[in-house]
């Protein structure tokens, strides 16, 4: 199903615990699904509006795979409030009359991003289980191109299931942008050093890494969503070379250190971390020098895990907060010992 209403035809009912969509049924699904003669269909929304603005036309779409109804609703927002809007979308906003600080992100496709800041606290958004759905809607598309006849590659339900891949992989990514400005704002950041893998990817092939960092996973569109998301709340975004930074320590320097997965040790000094933790730390420290030593490295040292560690599991819908444990493998343990607040500050 796909249909379009007029702005003059429906309503909605906004509510922090129950949201609706009310609009009026047109002659054609009168005829088609014998509806009363102007009957109305109320239908529960799940979601926040965005933008404020005047109603456009709205766009209804059936997603078969996951047996719901899609709600596109674009608005008309007048342009001396769109600057005004962007930042009325965040909680927290940069005071830069106060002491700002900088902070350092680490990109991937097992981690979305890894957060150093100077003042020593972290932030990791675990990608994994995201990756994981993704890959099993890639097996259903597989799976019915292989029944197609030889002169056919796709079809309606094939191409459904690749807009509905892309949808929640690029949903994910935008939450996880927008959630960490939050986060950033919060602690008063108002420069933020983002890894170029443009070497790294090049120098570190492999099957499993060319499907991530080109059908699930793309820097440049993470890092172009980091430059437009960050730049709207006024924090500058700057690249910088990210090569080697996970292959030396970024506590005492020696490059004897081994790195299986998330977990990163170093075996001169003993430090035990989360490896994309530690790759922001040394992008950080490259730029800006001596810095506070990064809180909640490792989940297995009791010393290094204090409660200003923050690791966020995508739920779906939402990024929460995520118990070291309740990961989806032995290789997602986290840089933290106990869960954050739900909120961003």
């Amino acid at each position: 199903m796909h249909g379009l209403i007029r702005n003059d035809l429906y309503t909605f009912d906004w509510d922090e615990k129950r949201s609706t969509l009310e609009f009026g049924v047109g002659d054609v699904l009168e005829e088609k699904y014998d509806f009363e003669y102007q009957e109305r269909i109320t239908l529960d929304v799940r979601g926040n509006p965005q933008w404020n603005g005047d109603d456009s036309r709205l766009e209804l779409v059936y997603d078969e795979a996951a047996d719901r109804i899609r709600v596109k609703h674009p608005v008309c927002i007048r342009p001396d409030r769109l600057q005004e809007q962007r930042l009325e979308a965040f909680t927290h906003t940069l005071e830069t009359e106060n002491t700002t600080h900088s902070a350092a992100i680490d990109v991937g496709a097992n981690n979305t991003l890894a957060i150093v800041t100077t003042t020593g606290e972290t932030a990791v958004y675990h990608a994994r289980p995201e990756y994981e759905r993704f890959r099993e809607l890639s097996g259903q598309i597989a799976e019915l191109q292989s029944a197609l006849p030889d002169d056919r590659y796709t079809s309606n339900r094939i191409q459904r299931l690749y807009d509905d891949r892309s949808r929640k992989r690029d949903h994910s990514r935008d939450a996880a942008v927008k959630h960490a400005a939050d986060w950033l704002l919060a602690r008063n950041i108002d420069t933020v050093y983002v890894g170029d893998l443009t070497d790294v990817l090049e120098g570190h092939w492999s099957s499993v890494v060319n499907d991530k960092t080109h059908s699930f996973w793309s820097h440049r569109q993470l890092v172009a969503r980091l430059e437009l998301t960050l730049g709207d709340v006024g924090i500058c975004v700057e690249q910088v070379s990210e090569a080697d930074s996970s292959s030396e320590c970024p506590d005492c320097g020696s490059e004897d250190v081994s790195r299986d997965g998330d977990a990163f040790r170093c075996h001169e000094c003993e430090l035990d971390a989360h490896s994309d933790v530690v790759g922001a730390w040394n992008v950080l420290q490259n730029e800006v020098g001596p810095m506070a030593r990064p809180a909640a490295l490792s989940a297995e040292r009791e010393g290094d895990a204090p409660e200003s560690g923050a690791y966020w599991e995508w739920d779906g819908h939402d990024w929460t907060p995520a118990r070291f444990g309740e990961q989806s493998s032995p290789f997602d343990q986290t840089s933290v010992g106990k869960p954050a607040s739900s909120q961003p500050g």
